[in-house]
C-alpha cells in the first residue's frame, strides 16, 4: 500500500506575539526613541501630503502613514554600516535610516532638540522628495528613488522587486571583502509574488549571504488583495520553502518587530543564512496621496478601523503609558519637538506667493536644466592615466598568435590577481573547465571562491551584480546567450543603466556583462540574437565588440578599470581563432569610444560591427572595391567614434553600415539618423544598410544563413554604392 508521509520545510517559521512584558523589558529610553521616530514619520508624512495637495511634488506621494512600526522597529537593530534598500513606499525606513546615522547615541528628545545634522536629514530628505537641488540625489529621485551611500541607504526602486537583488548583492560584497554588515531589503507584499524576489531569495539562500528580506505584508498591492493573487497568503513561508528561517510579527507593534529584526540578525551572526521578517501592517491611505481605500472602493470603511484601532502610534502610546514612561505631557512635548522639526524643512523649502498666502518653491531650488543629462557616465577624467595602446604600437617580434578565449580568460584571471574586488557570476561559469565557453578556466584556477555560480536566473543575478558594483566589488556578469538579455532587461535598462544619473552621479557602477552570441549556430530564434542595439536604448552603458584577442584584452582591461557599467558583445565566431597579442605586456588598455579602422580607402565608407569586420576586409578584397571599412569596436549611444566616422564620409562620401543581427534589432537604424543630421553635405549617395532578414534566426541551415547579414549583401551594397563614382 501506498504509505504518505508528512513533510516539513527544512528551516524554522514562526509567528512573534508580544505583551506588555516585553515592552517592560525594554529599556525606557529605547522606548522613547521608538515612540518618537514614528511620531516624527507620521508628521512628516502629513506634511509631504499637504506639500502635494498644494501642487509641490511633481510626482507620486506613496504615504507609509500606518506602517511606521514596521520601519522603526526595522532599524532599531541596524548599525550606521549595514544597508537598506526599499521600494516605491519607502519614505518611512529612509527617513528613519538618515536620521538614525546622525543621531548620537545617548540623545534623549525629553531633554534635548534635534541636532542641526538631524534637522538637516529631515531636511534634505523632504527637498528630494520635491525633487530640489538641496535633496539627497538633488533632485532627480524625487519620491520614490533615494540613496545616501553615506548613511547606508544604499538606493531605493521605483519597480516593484526591483530592489531587492540589489540588497543580496550588498551583502555579496560585505561577505567577499570581510565586512561585518547586514543589508535589509524592503518591500511589500505585492513585490513578494515577483520572480526577482525568489530568484533573489535562492541566491541568498544558496551563499548564505547576510541580508533580511524584511516583507511590509500591508494586504494591498494598490487595490489587490493578496488572497485575490495567491494561495499562501502568509509570505514568511517564502524562507522556509527555500531553506531559511521565516518570521511573522505584528507590524503596528514595534517591539514585536523590534524582537523579529533581534532574532534575525542573531541567525545571521550564527551563519544560518538569510531571514524573510514579514510585518504584518495595514496603510491607512490609498496607494498614493491622501484619500482612503474606501474613497476608491476596495476597502469598506469597517475595515479600515478596525485597523485604525491598532495604529502603531495609540498602541506605543497606551503601553507607554500603562508603564508610566510618558504622560499626556510628554507625547505633547515629543509631538512638538518633531513637528517644528517637520515644519522648519518645509518653511525653507517654500515661500509665500506675494498678495496671496499660497506656498510655492523658491526658484533657487530647482535644479538648472542644464545640469539635466549631467552623470549619465562618467566624467572621462576619470580613466585619464590609462597605458592605452593599439597593436601598431609593438614591433612584430613581440608579439605572438594566441586564441581568442585564451587571450581574454587569461586577460580575466590576470585583472583578478591584480585587483581583489573583481568577482565573476553565472551559470555554468565554475564548471565545464572554465563554463560554456572555456572563458573562466583561469579564474577558477587562480580564483574559485570568487567565481560564483548562478542559478538560471539571469534578472535576478544581474541585479545582484548592481548591488555588489554599488557597495565596492567589480562584478563580471556572464550572459550564456544574447537572448538572455531580455530575460535580465529590468536590471539592465531600470536598473544598471539609470541607477548612477538618477541618484546623482558621483559614485561608481562598476558591472562589466559578458554577453554571448552565436546567430550563426542553428540555436534557433531565442539564442541567436545580438542585444547591442538593447544596450544602446540607454545611454548609461557602454558597449563594445571586439573583433580579435588584442582588441578584447584592451577593451577588457578598460572595462575592468571603469566606473560605468559595460557590456562586451562576444561573438563565438571570434573564440577559436587566433590573432596577435603581446607576448609579455597584457595590461594595456584601449579607450571606450574608440573605433579603428582597419583598411583605408577612398571609394566608400563601411561602417562594420563584430562578425561583419571580417567579412567586409573579405569582400573589398575579392572585389578589389576601395573601400574604408572601420571596426566600430565602442558603440555605446554617447561612445561612438563619431569624428573618425565623419572624418572618413568627408573623404568618401559613401557610407554602407554592415551588421549581421536581423535588420528590426539594429544599431545602424540610429546610425542613418545621426550621419544623415552630421554629414549631410558630404553625402553623395543614400546610406546603404546590410542587415539580417525580418525574422529572428531559425534552426534550418538554409533559412538560418538567409537570416543574417552576409558578404553577398555586403558586396551587393558595395558594388551598387560604387557603381557611378
Amino acid at each position: 500500500m501506498v504509505q504518505k508521509h508528512e513533510l516539513s520545510p527544512s528551516a524554522p517559521w514562526y509567528r512573534i506575539e508580544t505583551e506588555e512584558a516585553d515592552w517592560a523589558a525594554v529599556p525606557e529610553r529605547d522606548l522613547v526613541q521608538l515612540y518618537s521616530q514614528m511620531q516624527l514619520i507620521r508628521r512628516f508624512e502629513e506634511k509631504i501630503l499637504d506639500l502635494e495637495k498644494a501642487g509641490l511634488v511633481h510626482g507620486p506621494a506613496h504615504a507609509s502613514i500606518g506602517q511606521e512600526a514596521a520601519a522603526v522597529g526595522a532599524m532599531s537593530i541596524l548599525r550606521a554600516g549595514d544597508q537598506i534598500n526599499g521600494t516605491h513606499r519607502a519614505h518611512h525606513q529612509v527617513l528613519t535610516k538618515l536620521v538614525n546615522a546622525k543621531t548620537q547615541a545617548d540623545f534623549d528628545i525629553r531633554a534635548a532638540d534635534f541636532t542641526e545634522p538631524m534637522s538637516d536629514a529631515v531636511y534634505r530628505l523632504m527637498a528630494e522628495i520635491m525633487g530640489l537641488l538641496p535633496g539627497y540625489c538633488e533632485g532627480r529621485g524625487g519620491s520614490m528613488h533615494m540613496r545616501d551611500a553615506a548613511s547606508g541607504v544604499a538606493g531605493t526602486s521605483a519597480i516593484v522587486g526591483g530592489n531587492i537583488p540589489h540588497g543580496v548583492g550588498y551583502a555579496l560584497a560585505d561577505r567577499v571583502l570581510g565586512r561585518d554588515g547586514i543589508s535589509v531589503t524592503f518591500f511589500g507584499d505585492g513585490a513578494s509574488l515577483q520572480g526577482a524576489t525568489y530568484e533573489s531569495m535562492n541566491i541568498a539562500a544558496a551563499y548564505k549571504l547576510p541580508v533580511i528580506f524584511f516583507v511590509e505584508n500591508n494586504l494591498y498591492a494598490v487595490s489587490t488583495h493578496i488572497n485575490d493573487v495567491t494561495a499562501e497568503p502568509r509570505i514568511a513561508s517564502r524562507g522556509p520553502m527555500l531553506g531559511f528561517t521565516g518570521i511573522e510579527c505584528d507590524g503596528m507593534d514595534v517591539v514585536s518587530v523590534h524582537q523579529a529584526m533581534a532574532d534575525a540578525r542573531a541567525i545571521i551572526r550564527d551563519g544560518r543564512g538569510p531571514v524573510v521578517v514579514e510585518a504584518r501592517c495595514y496603510r491607512h491611505f490609498h496607494q498614493s496621496g491622501g484619500k482612503t481605500g474606501s474613497e476608491f472602493g476596495y476597502r469598506s470603511r469597517e475595515e479600515e478601523q478596525d485597523w485604525l484601532k491598532r495604529d502603531p502610534l495609540r498602541l506605543a502610546e497606551q503601553r507607554l503609558a500603562a508603564l508610566g514612561i510618558l504622560d499626556s505631557a510628554g507625547f505633547a512635548h515629543i509631538d512638538a519637538t518633531v513637528s517644528a522639526v517637520v515644519q522648519a524643512a518645509a518653511n525653507r523649502l517654500t515661500e509665500t506667493v506675494p498678495g496671496s498666502n499660497q506656498p510655492r518653491i523658491p526658484e533657487a531650488l530647482w535644479p538648472s536644466p542644464q545640469s539635466v543629462d549631467d552623470g549619465i557616465l562618467a566624467d572621462p577624467s576619470e580613466m585619464a592615466g590609462l597605458k592605452c595602446r593599439e597593436i601598431e604600437d609593438f614591433a612584430e617580434e613581440e608579439l605572438v598568435k594566441t586564441r581568442f578565449v585564451t587571450a581574454a580568460g587569461e586577460a580575466l584571471s590576470a585583472a583578478m590577481a591584480a585587483d581583489p574586488t573583481i568577482i565573476v557570476l553565472g551559470e555554468d561559469v565554475h564548471r565545464l573547465r572554465g563554463g560554456v565557453s572555456g572563458f573562466t578556466r583561469s579564474a577558477l584556477e587562480q580564483f574559485p571562491g570568487r567565481v560564483l555560480a548562478m542559478p538560471i536566473a539571469e534578472n535576478g543575478f544581474t541585479g545582484v551584480a548592481l548591488g555588489a558594483a554599488l557597495r565596492g566589488l567589480r562584478p563580471v556578469v556572464e550572459i550564456m546567450f544574447g537572448d538572455f538579455c531580455l530575460v535580465a532587461a529590468d536590471q539592465i535598462g531600470n536598473g544598471i543603466a539609470k541607477v548612477r544619473h538618477m541618484f546623482g552621479s558621483g559614485f561608481p557602477v562598476p558591472v562589466v556583462l559578458r554577453v554571448r552570441v552565436s546567430p550563426h549556430t542553428g540555436y534557433g530564434s531565442q539564442h541567436s540574437g545580438d542585444p547591442s542595439a538593447l544596450f544602446r536604448l540607454f545611454p548609461g552603458w557602454h558597449i563594445v565588440s571586439p573583433t580579435n584577442p588584442f582588441d578584447y584584452v584592451g577593451l577588457l582591461n578598460t572595462a575592468l578599470k571603469s566606473n560605468d557599467p559595460v557590456a562586451i558583445i562576444e561573438h563565438v565566431e571570434f573564440y577559436q581563432r587566433e590573432g596577435l597579442v603581446p607576448r609579455d605586456e597584457r595590461d594595456y588598455c584601449i579607450p571606450l569610444g574608440k573605433a579603428k579602422i582597419v583598411r583605408s580607402g577612398s571609394a566608400c565608407t563601411v561602417l562594420a560591427t563584430s562578425a561583419m569586420v571580417p567579412i567586409a576586409l573579405k569582400v573589398a578584397e575579392e572585389t578589389g572595391i576601395d573601400a574604408e571599412i572601420i571596426d566600430m569596436r565602442s558603440i555605446g549611444q554617447l561612445t561612438t567614434d563619431w569624428p573618425l566616422v565623419l572624418q572618413s564620409v568627408a573623404k568618401t562620401n559613401r557610407v554602407i553600415i554592415a551588421e549581421q543581427v536581423s535588420s528590426g534589432f539594429t544599431l545602424g537604424r540610429h546610425w542613418i539618423a545621426e550621419i544623415q543630421s552630421r554629414a549631410f553635405d558630404d553625402l553623395d549617395h543614400e546610406i546603404l544598410h546590410v542587415t539580417g532578414s525580418l525574422s529572428a534566426p531559425v534552426v534550418s541551415a538554409v533559412l538560418n544563413k538567409a537570416a543574417l547579414g552576409s558578404a553577398d549583401k555586403l558586396r551587393d551594397a558595395m558594388e551598387l554604392i560604387t557603381e557611378n563614382a
